[in-house]
């Protein structure tokens, strides 16, 4: 047996690792352990002053900022529930402009002066830490000797404690800003863009004669798409290791030609590893509800339920945490890559959006009264605008170098952005702009100058898995974001930009209302009006074919292919104006992000190419070269020729990627971008193919990565 064989059948050994859940009885209280290690409402009903308690939950249900004279209360009552539970330390957990979260921890415990010690823990300690912020990206906004920066309590994400073998950690989900109080991480820019568009929408609500709202939230349910491998496989492949994504591998025989891994039955080594993952996910209070094979071979899908968008982004960057945590204890490794292997399908992560009001009432949800309808038809109408006019900043919003290989891909949505709205609901909107019947639409619903509006269909059509940004009953599922992707800056911009419109939506309806316009029939201009100008970005067909592209085309809609093309959709004028209006972020904090993502960008592409040489050069080429020893020693000529063309191929593609790796040292920036994207990237693609057509005919085992058809398949 080869080598490699041989480890393809160490990887395929799995038995469980003596670590069971078990069975335990579900129906009784003290089995249930959703929130167990969350420093909730009922916890902290357990554990504050009742008037303490009050004003907490008071000041959390009115969104205002938390007294100080609270603080210390509270924060004595986190350290005693979090000594109970094991935790010697505790973190200011945030998230900065790298796109993963960060931590640095501090002891409770601190010498008593005697030879002991004692614990202990301030409000002030809660409320505000010091890390050095020198050391993240913030592209200008701090210059490196300028280190100071705060994180500041959030409490309307719970704190919450991680469990270690060694013990357990209080983490404290804090905002992150510098010095000067510019935003240096992505909760501080999404909190301020949920109030914002509290703001707007119940400005638009009490127009719509709302008066009993006091506070609108958005929520969000992320779909997170994965793949899973065995950790044998993954280190022996640098590729993954430094960049996450296979740089090389050859096309396997089966992929997933067959459909045959779609809510297919979980593999039971896989099961055993989802499982594990859901009950720590459970404890920390993360809503999990779903999990299935997803369309790729070693592809999976987990999903939870609707949360405020601030708890939902937190909880999405515990639950990728939680997966790449426990994966390891089942020698598995988890990739949040949004393209790990080319060929197959890559990664999303489908952020369903919408809005809500504090008494219950999902303003994207048809309902079954006039009122309702015309609700929905108003808010609705809305999102449509947002969409259509900042288009540009939406692709932005989720673009990231492993996207460029991802969108667009016949796997996901493309990279122009457009609106699918389901074949009923696009009647019912087609039959107010025009004004004409249609069989299928009820007709009283026809005489714009009535007041009786009909039910709406909760699914008004069906699904479109091509569309990037689809109304699915009562939401729109945003389809474009990656698999490895902080949920914080594609909620921003959804509040922001919704919010503008809602606005501007509110204001023709006060013009309209104070002309003597009644109100359903001006909500219905005003619905007409915009549904005209802002159609050109519904579109029900599909979005993978060329016909739609020559057609987004015709309508105007922008077509951002690579990040390079879309990261300046972040400093457009109408960009800048929307987020200075509603103070969700600076133009000068809008710069720091446009920095920081374009150089990320640049960086993460040298990685990438830097890695393809070194592999290609000292892994790949010597395979080729061997197997060509091995020819001329057996003496078959005949198979000689096809080889050493390959390995030419591969000698040539390699001298160009040197050359563009030694990129001008002048460059930086957009340029540097642009270059990495023309030149190294260009390259790379071009000494992967030469080395994938040698991996089809080199020696097994001489080849000397893990192919497609292991790291795939092998469960």
């Amino acid at each position: 047996m080869t080598r490699i064989r041989q480890q393809n059948v160490t990887a395929a050994q799995w038995s469980s690792n003596g670590e069971s859940l078990g069975a335990l009885d579900l129906t009784l209280p003290e089995n249930e352990e959703f929130g167990a290690s969350v420093f909730d409402a009922s916890e902290q009903r357990d554990r504050l002053p009742a008037d303490v308690f009050e004003k907490l939950q008071a000041t959390l249900a009115g969104g205002e900022a938390l007294d100080p004279s609270l603080a210390d209360s509270v924060a004595e009552a986190m350290m005693a529930w979090a000594l109970e539970n094991g935790a010697t330390h505790y973190t200011h957990m945030f998230q900065p402009l790298t796109g993963s979260t960060a931590e640095k921890h501090d002891s409770f415990f601190e010498p008593s002066g005697d030879g002991k010690v004692l614990a202990g823990f301030s409000g002030k300690e809660l409320i505000q830490g010091e890390p050095d912020a020198s050391s993240f990206p913030t592209g200008g906004l701090r210059a490196t000797f300028e280190a100071r920066g705060y994180t500041a309590w959030d409490p309307t994400s719970p704190a919450f404690i991680l469990e270690n073998p060694n013990g357990t950690l209080l983490c404290i989900p804090t905002a992150f800003a510098s010095w000067t109080g510019e935003a240096l991480d992505g909760k501080i820019p999404l909190l301020r863009s949920m109030d914002a568009l509290s703001r707007s929408a119940l400005r638009a609500l009490r127009l719509l004669g709302d008066e009993e709202s006091q506070k609108v939230f958005t929520t969000v349910g992320p779909e997170q798409e994965y793949f899973l491998i065995d950790e044998q496989y993954f280190f022996e492949r640098p590729d993954l290791i430094s960049t996450g994504r296979t740089l090389f591998g050859a096309k396997p025989p089966k992929g997933h030609e067959l459909d045959d891994h779609y809510f297919g039955s979980i593999p039971e080594r896989v099961l055993a590893f989802m499982m594990e993952s859901e009950q720590e996910m459970r404890r920390l209070g993360i809503p999990v509800k779903t999990r299935h094979n997803e369309v790729a071979p070693a592809q999976y899908e987990i999903a939870p339920m609707f949360e405020n968008s601030n708890v939902g982004s937190d909880h999405q960057q515990l639950l990728m945490q939680t997966l790449e945590n426990v994966a390891r204890r089942y020698g598995l490794v988890c990739l949040l890559h949004e393209k790990p292997f080319a060929g197959v399908n890559g990664s999303g992560k489908h952020n369903n959006w919408s809005m809500g009001t504090d008494t219950g009432s999902n303003l994207l949800n048809p309902g079954e009264t006039p009122a309702d309808n015309i609700h929905f038809l108003f808010f609705c109408t809305a999102v449509i605008q947002a969409v259509n006019k900042h288009q540009g900043l939406l692709r932005a919003s989720v673009a990231n170098i492993g996207q460029d290989h991802r969108l667009g891909a016949n796997e996901a949505p493309p990279a122009i952005i457009s609106i699918f709205l389901g074949a009923e609901l696009e009647k019912v909107f087609e039959a107010i702009s025009t004004g004409e019947g249609d069989p299928n639409t009820p007709a009283s619903f026809l005489d714009l100058g009535t007041t009786v509006l009909p039910p709406l269909p909760l699914h008004g059509g069906d699904r479109n898995r091509t569309s990037p940004f689809a109304f699915t009953g009562n939401k729109f599922e945003f389809r474009a974001l990656g698999s490895s992707m902080s949920l914080s800056f594609p909620n921003t911009v959804l509040n922001t930009i919704a919010a503008e419109a809602i606005d501007e939506l509110a204001g023709k309806l006060e013009e309209k209302i104070s002309t003597g316009t009644g109100m359903p029939e001006a909500v219905m201009e005003i619905v007409k009006d915009s549904y005209l100008e802002n159609k050109v970005v519904c579109f029900g067909g599909d979005n993978y074919s060329e016909e739609w592209h020559a057609e987004a085309e015709r309508r105007g809609l922008k077509n951002l292919r690579t990040t390079p093309d879309a990261l300046n959709e972040v400093l457009a004028d109408e960009t800048v104006a929307a987020f200075e209006k509603y103070h969700v972020l600076s133009e000068r904090e809008l710069e720091s992000r446009y920095e920081v993502w374009i150089e990320q960008y640049s960086i993460r592409a040298n990685i990438e190419a830097e890695e393809t040489f070194a592999i290609a050069q000292t892994m790949i080429l010597p395979a080729g070269l061997r197997h060509l020893a091995l020819i001329s020693e057996a003496g078959v000529s005949s198979l000689e020729g096809e080889v050493r063309e390959l390995v030419d191929e591969l000698v040539a593609a390699l001298g160009e990627l040197k050359t563009a790796n030694s990129y001008p040292a002048d460059l930086e920036g957009l340029e540097l971008a642009i270059y990495a994207r023309d030149n190294q990237l260009a390259a790379m693609g071009k000494v992967r193919e030469a080395a994938d057509k040698l991996e089809k005919v080199v020696a097994d085992n001489f080849w000397p990565l893990p192919k497609y058809e292991e790291m795939l398949f092998i469960k």
